[in-house]
């Protein structure tokens, strides 16, 4: 889809229906970037990335483009915010995992929340207005800010809890890691196994107090695997018509932030079967537990024996539902 150009201004007699956002939550490296950018092709969709960068930033895009500035500066023209609101206060005690760990912002942090919540309220709706969209799709992924955005009366919120294996995930931190490096790579992996068993239970407990119809539970390897069936669940859930975008041919847009998938203008989505990564035992160990109990969570999205190509003929090799584990 192409990003969409400038609507105009509605009428203050017309209104303005409640965006609808479409959220992604889940630990880093889980997929969240291709599901988003996916979502973002279809009809009536606006994907934003990682929109949690808006308050540190003042409302500039951390990625750069003559386009996307021109976009995001209308955006910020559209809202009103108090100067104490910006910057990574509200970020760092509301929405990140150590979040309520810190003892010393307990004070202020209903007023905070507050503003922080009517503030974050006008973006969407700026956002909407300006995209002329009914859906936003956001992939800042955390859970705390999934728990805030929540309590905005202004805003319609679909939850997706996008999980990963976590031996992929694993992988994708320690890439960097050189292989005579034992303890950094040791390091690597406690402190990812820490932070998906942290990020995962605060998603649990965010997911299993949103309303049934307005959640799912995916698994990144069943969006790979059939992309079709799985976006078709996350439309239906969210109340959207539009159709399958073209997986061959998907624009990145205008979002606010994100990986380096987001520096290429179009990105193709294959239909595939991720091949299994290499096992580290101890991270194994660690996160049998946690993924016995994520197992539980539903609803789930769930894929066909037989995934079809964006050409519409069965895709070869593709799993079973019961063969992919996160």
């Amino acid at each position: 889809m192409t990003p969409p150009p400038p609507a105009p201004e509605p009428s203050a007699e017309a209104g303005q229906p409640k965006p609808k956002v479409i959220y992604v939550m889940g630990s880093g490296r889980c997929g969240s970037t291709i599901l988003g950018v996916t979502l973002g092709n279809c009809d009536d969709m606006f994907f934003v990335g990682e929109l949690d960068r808006w308050l540190p930033t003042n409302g500039t895009p951390v990625l750069g483009g003559v386009e996307r500035t021109r976009f995001w500066n209308r955006v910020r023209a559209e809202v009103e915010v108090e100067p104490n609101v910006l910057g990574s206060q509200a970020r760092d005690s509301l929405e990140r995992a150590m979040g309520p760990l810190r003892v010393s912002k307990w004070p202020g942090r209903r007023r905070l929340r507050r503003r922080y919540r009517a503030t974050t309220e006008d973006v969407y709706e700026a956002i909407a207005r300006v995209a002329g969209v009914t859906h936003i799709v956001e992939t800042s992924h955390f859970p705390l800010r999934a728990r805030e955005i929540k309590g905005i009366d202004g805003i319609d919120v679909y939850l997706l809890f996008l999980v990963r294996h976590p031996q992929s995930v694993l992988q994708s931190f320690t890439r960097t890691v050189k292989r005579n490096d034992l303890a950094g790579r040791y390091r690597r992996i406690l402190i990812t196994n820490a932070d998906l068993w942290l990020t995962h239970l605060q998603s649990i407990f965010v997911f299993l107090r949103q309303p049934a119809d307005r959640r799912l539970f995916m698994h990144y390897e069943d969006f790979t695997a059939d992309p079709q069936s799985v976006l078709r669940q996350i439309l239906d859930l969210s109340e959207s018509k539009a159709a399958i975008p073209d997986l061959t041919h998907l624009e990145t847009g205008y979002p606010m932030g994100g990986n380096r998938l987001l520096r290429s203008e179009v990105v193709s989505l294959k239909p595939e079967t991720p091949k299994p990564a290499k096992v580290e035992p101890l991270t194994a160990l660690l996160q049998a537990p946690l993924t016995a109990l994520m197992a539980r969570l539903r609803p789930v999205a769930e894929i066909s024996s037989a995934p079809v190509s964006p050409g519409g003929a069965p895709a070869n090799g593709a799993g079973r539902a019961d063969d992919v584990h996160a």
